[in-house]
Formats: C-alpha cells, sequence, structure tokens
C-alpha cells in the first residue's frame, strides 16, 4: 500500500480538497483522468496539489489501463479518475482487466447530485451496479464527512489480500459541501480479513507430498509477482531442485535463463512445460487458478497429479481443480514457511529424489525449443523482430503487450529475468491495453526503458494516448507488429474456418495504400515514426528507436501475415494434443509415451 503520510489536525474543508488530500496522504504522485461535470469540483483542488500529478489522458478507458501499467510496474496502487455517466462506464474494460489480473487500482469517478440519482438525470449511470461484478469493493458516497476514511478503506482493500481494482464513486453535492478533514482517519472491515499467514498443518503435509513425489513440477502463477515473492521462489526451486513453469501471468517470476525453468505451459506455451505438467505426479501449484488457456481439457489434465495449491483467495482453490492439500496465506509467506520445512526434511534425509525427472524435463527443453520458421526469408518474420528488440533493449527493461499473436510473440521470444518486467493483458485478453498500459509504467519509471509491442489492431484502438504521451514527455516506445491481420483471429480462421478470411484484413485499401499509415500517425502526434520493412534492417531500426529518448518512437514493422503462433493447443482439448506446426501430429506419440511410461515403473520396481 501507499506510504501514508504524517498525521494531520483537523481542517474544515470541501469534499473535493477532501479528496485531494486523502490522495497526498496516501502517497499518490500520478493520476490518470479526464475531467467532466460531475467530478469537476474536485479537478479545481487538484490543480494546486504540489505532490499529485495529473496526466490528463484522451480517452477514460486509456486513464484505467494507465493506472494497471502504472501498478503492474511498481507494485503500488494505481489511480485514475473520470466523470459519471460514460466516463465512468469507460473504465469498466479496465476495470475488469484488473479484476482477472490482480492489479491493484483505485478509480474515483463523479456522479450526479445525490437528490438526482435514480430519476435518469444527465450523465447519470449505476456506475457503482455496473461495476461491482468486477470490482473487489465499490462504494458510493454521498456525505462528504465520509470522503477521508473510504479512500483509506479503497486502498487498503486495492493492495491488501488479492489485489484488485476499487470503484468510489462520489455524488457532486458530496464535492461540493464542506466537512471536517483529518488524518489518518479510522476503519473497521469486520468481514475482510484475508489470510496471510499459511497453517503449519497444512505446510507439513505439502512437505511430505514433496518429499513423497517422484515427478513435482513448480506451477507459478501472476500472484507470485503480486506478492514480490520471485526471490522466494528461486530459493525454494534451487533448494529442492524441482522444474519450474511459469503461466502467461507470471513471465519474470523466475529467470527464463535459469536451468530450472521448462518455459511458459498452456495454449502457446513450451512443449516441456506443457508435457512436464502432463506428465508430472505433483503440482506444486503458487499463485496460479488452473485457468482455461493452461489447463486445456480440464479432464484430462495432469491426470496423475496430486495438486498442492497455495494460494491467498480461497475462492480460487479447488474452484478448478481439487487440491489435496489447499493452503490459503500470502504466496511469499508460504514459500517462506515450505523453504523451512523441505529444509528440516533434506536435513534429516527425507529429500525427494527428482534426478531422473529433472533430466527427462531438461530433455524435452533442449529436444523441443520454441523456435519459428520465417514464412519468407525476404519478408520481416514477427518472431525474429520481438526477439531483437528483447535482445538489444535487454532484461531490464519494461515490455508491454496487447493482445493476440504478438503478445504471445513477446511471452515466448523475450527472456524475462525479473519480475514486472513483463505487463499484459492475460485474463480479459483487452485488445487496446498495450499504448496507455506502457504509458503508465513509463509515467511511473520514467528512467526505465519501456518498450510496447503492439499488434496493428489492438494499435488502433487506443493509440490517441500518444498524444498524451507527447504532451506528458513520457518516451514510450512502440513495436507495431504489422501484419494488416487481426493475426490471431486469422490463424483460428486458417486453421479451422478452412482459410476464410471473415472480416480480418484490416487496413490495406482498394488502391493498395496502407490505412492508416502508421509512420504518418506517429508524427502527426509529435512521436518519431519509423518504418521497417526488410530483415537486415531490424537491428538498426532498433537501435534507432533506442537512441531516441526526448520523445515517444512509434516503429511500423511490416511482417509477413501468415506467421503463426507455435506451439499450440486448440481451445477445449487435452494438453496431449500439442502441436509444434501447422498440421503436425500430437507431439507425443503413443510408442514413446509408453516407453516413458514403462522405464519409470520398472525404476519404480528397483526402489
Amino acid at each position: 500500500m501507499a506510504q501514508q503520510a504524517r498525521a494531520k489536525a483537523p481542517v474544515e474543508v470541501t469534499g473535493a480538497q477532501s479528496i485531494v488530500l486523502s490522495l497526498e496522504a496516501m502517497g499518490v504522485d500520478t493520476v490518470f483522468g479526464l475531467p467532466g461535470g460531475t467530478i469537476l469540483p474536485t479537478y479545481d483542488p487538484l490543480l494546486d496539489s504540489t505532490s499529485v500529478r495529473h496526466i490528463l489522458v484522451r480517452h477514460e478507458q486509456g486513464a484505467g489501463h494507465a493506472a494497471q501499467g502504472y501498478a503492474a510496474a511498481t507494485g503500488k496502487v494505481g489511480v485514475c479518475m473520470a466523470t459519471s455517466g460514460p466516463g465512468a462506464t469507460n473504465l469498466v474494460t479496465p476495470l475488469a482487466d484488473a479484476y482477472m489480473d490482480s492489479v491493484p487500482i483505485v478509480a474515483i469517478t463523479g456522479q450526479v447530485g445525490s437528490k438526482s440519482i435514480g430519476t435518469d438525470a444527465f450523465q447519470e449511470a449505476d456506475i457503482r451496479g455496473i461495476t461491482m461484478p468486477v470490482t473487489k469493493h465499490n462504494y458510493l458516497v454521498t456525505d462528504p464527512a465520509d470522503i477521508p476514511r473510504v479512500i483509506a478503506e479503497a486502498f487498503h482493500i486495492a493492495s491488501t489480500g488479492r489485489p484488485g481494482p476499487v470503484l468510489v464513486d462520489i455524488t457532486k453535492d458530496a464535492q461540493v459541501a464542506k466537512a471536517t478533514f483529518s488524518w489518518p482517519p479510522t476503519f473497521e472491515l469486520p468481514g475482510y480479513r484475508p489470510t496471510v499467514r499459511p497453517h503449519s498443518k497444512q505446510i507439513r503435509e505439502a512437505a511430505r507430498l514433496i518429499a513423497e513425489a517422484s515427478k513435482p513440477v513448480l506451477y507459478v502463477g501472476g500472484g507470485v509477482i503480486r506478492a514480490g515473492a520471485a526471490a522466494e521462489l528461486t530459493t525454494f526451486a534451487e533448494l529442492a531442485q524441482i522444474p519450474v513453469v511459469t503461466t502467461l501471468m507470471a513471465r519474470g517470476a523466475f529467470p527464463d535463463t535459469h536451468q530450472l525453468h521448462l518455459g511458459m505451459p498452456g495454449m502457446h506455451g513450451s512443449v516441456a512445460a506443457v508435457t512436464a505438467l502432463q506428465k508430472s505426479d505433483l503440482l506444486i501449484t503458487l499463485g496460479a487458478r488452473f485457468d482455461d488457456r493452461v489447463t486445456g481439457e480440464l479432464a484430462s489434465f495432469a491426470p496423475e497429479a496430486k495438486v498442492i495449491h497455495a494460494d491467498i483467495d480461497p475462492a480460487e482453490i479447488s474452484k478448478n481443480r481439487h487440491a489435496d492439500v489447499p493452503i490459503v496465506g500470502d504466496v511469499k509467506d508460504v514459500l517462506v514457511e515450505l523453504i523451512s520445512a523441505v529444509d528440516s526434511d533434506r536435513d534429516s534425509g527425507k529429500a525427494g529424489d527428482y534426478d531422473d525427472w529433472r533430466e527427462r524435463c531438461l530433455g524435452w527443453k533442449v529436444d523441443y525449443p520454441v523456435g519459428y520458421t520465417s514464412e519468407d526469408p525476404a519478408m520481416c518474420s514477427p518472431q525474429h523482430v520481438i526477439q531483437r528488440i528483447g535482445a538489444i533493449a535487454g532484461p531490464d527493461a519494461t515490455y508491454v503487450a496487447g493482445v493476440g499473436q504478438h503478445q504471445m510473440w513477446a511471452s515466448q521470444f523475450v527472456s524475462y529475468e525479473r519480475p514486472n518486467s513483463w505487463l499484459n493483458s492475460g485474463g480479459l485478453g483487452t485488445m487496446g491495453y498495450c499504448v496507455p498500459a506502457a504509458m503508465g509504467a513509463k509515467a511511473a519509471e520514467p528512467d526505465r526503458v519501456v518498450w510496447g509491442i503492439d499488434g496493428d489492431g489492438c494499435f488502433q484502438m487506443t493509440n490517441q494516448e500518444l498524444a498524451t504521451c507527447v504532451i506528458n514527455d513520457i518516451p514510450i516506445k512502440i513495436a507495431i507488429i504489422n501484419n494488416s491481420s487481426l493475426g490471431m483471429v486469422r490463424q483460428w480462421q486458417s486453421l479451422f474456418y478452412n482459410e476464410r478470411y471473415s472480416n480480418t484484413d484490416l487496413h490495406t485499401s482498394h488502391n493498395g495504400e496502407r490505412v492508416p499509415d502508421f509512420v504518418k500517425l506517429a508524427e502527426a502526434y509529435g512521436c518519431v515514426g519509423l518504418r521497417c520493412e526488410r530483415p537486415e534492417d531490424v537491428d538498426a531500426t532498433i537501435e534507432q528507436a533506442m537512441a531516441i529518448n526526448d520523445r515517444p518512437v512509434v516503429v511500423d514493422f511490416v511482417v509477413h501475415r501468415d506467421a503463426m503462433v507455435w506451439p499450440m493447443v486448440a481451445a477445449g482439448v487435452s494438453n496431449d494434443a500439442i502441436k509444434i506446426a501447422r498440421d503436425t501430429a500430437p507431439r507425443f506419440d503413443r510408442e514413446e509415451s509408453e516407453a516413458f511410461e514403462q522405464s519409470e515403473d520398472a525404476d519404480k520396481d528397483g526402489k
């Protein structure tokens, strides 16, 4: 949670002033927003704040995604602000996105006067009712005296337990009326008591299963990053010598270059990661939720595995897959306790023996690396472009992706060595996330290089925030992976709809011109616009973008439109049916699978 300021003596102020004073007291340094009638009273005292920087966005969705980017890059609470009606409803998508991906943000919205609520007044919307399913909690404030307490509660709820979005809707008359402000406020949340420390009995039982297992896998989700537990994860993996897979939301939680890392599991995961989960006898699941994009057909997922499931949200445990050992608690605390328990078992001679299993997993990693073949050597390969961005910008940069093929390639071909270096819309899959989220990440960490890796479809949804970046000196770098298509949809049309490309061709006009011309568009916004169409120019173009740090850079990488994301598990089928290229058979043939299982049975009999 944001650092709170020293106590402040009571003073009579307007509700609007109370909002600003509360944000200052919470240590907020940046707010993304767009003013309108019902939030206007708050924008007046906000102008006088010396510690809160307001960044005027071009669309409220951009404010919400920017707050997400700020929060995901730093672990702090992101803040956005909007007026009532359409201003508030434009925040629904980023709120839903933050809810799915456990991102801590607080959204403050204006509301019509309390006497007008329910009358269908101008720009009235029941934003509290609308957002109830996609927020951890939300408030409607009609009394200015409640503002300090509600805002303090909102930040507490957003940042504790399983992080998530909180909405605070404040009527216009509450902003105008006067009340006494003092800090810190006192609050009681009797129904909100997140369990942080795991139960010792469950830790002991987990340690027992770990010692008895012969094919364990650490199945790591985004909760490890939200908990700030990357260091503890590495310590535990190295102590136990157990292979690790990191989900899309957990990229960077465990270094890609670490020998024990098998890669990303799921629909477009590595063969090693997918196969290790399928063949394991124990899943040590940390801050992951058995999402359908990881499990494939749930009934056939990791059929032989017992499950240790640790999560701070008890609702996630056994929701999709029964947990043999459920552990409710903060993943960081869980790992600290597991490290102690497993270390004690090792000292007493109870350590598990995973040498053969680990060798087998690492063999899959060597035999089936995540790679690609160029569709046309004369054209830029999207995978090569993204790989080179990662190599040249390095692991200290932050990478932000939109949604689609480019998102998957960015998760596969950039090496992530630190937590919070990879930002994307995982659960909701929101096209348009990239540009504003990159803006938020750069505003949060201005000294860090931020690359947005976007698709030409995603980019056209929120590129207006480039104007925000230029005016507010936020020099992000955007790589448009331009295949003139809604690429992931086109891939599915290629594979499952007999190459009937219905409404996926984006911007080639009848006379052959590109619509829009992204270089001209970038320049119109005041950015530097570059284009790269030849493979031999990729490195030089990236280096040119890296050398420009006084304004945003947009690079139009024109790539082959028929490149596909591999490996792939089709939606709704077993992970055993993973394909490594178009028209290939499932990777695991029956003979090889049975031979492996027979060799393991022989090993067990020998013991």
